[in-house]
């Protein structure tokens, strides 16, 4: 069975390359060539996007502020 560490690191490796991947095809809209799109359109999904990234930050910090801090006490 894998260890924690080695299961965090395989799939966000794997996860955060998907959705980069997907950010850039989400990025070729762009090209008023092929598609047409008001600025209202674009903010919709800078918005959307925005807010999963809110949420993603939110988990990671709160996961992270839960850790036990080292501390040293002699007493």
């Amino acid at each position: 069975m894998r260890d924690k560490r080695s299961r965090f690191i395989e799939l966000g490796e794997a996860r955060v390359t998907k959705a980069t991947q997907m950010l850039r095809l989400i990025g070729n809209l762009a090209n008023s060539n092929n598609y047409e799109y008001s600025a209202d359109d674009a903010q919709k999904i800078f918005n959307a996007l925005d807010g999963e990234m809110k949420l993603l930050k939110a988990k990671f910090q709160t996961a992270l502020s839960k850790r036990p801090k080292d501390e040293f006490k002699l007493g």
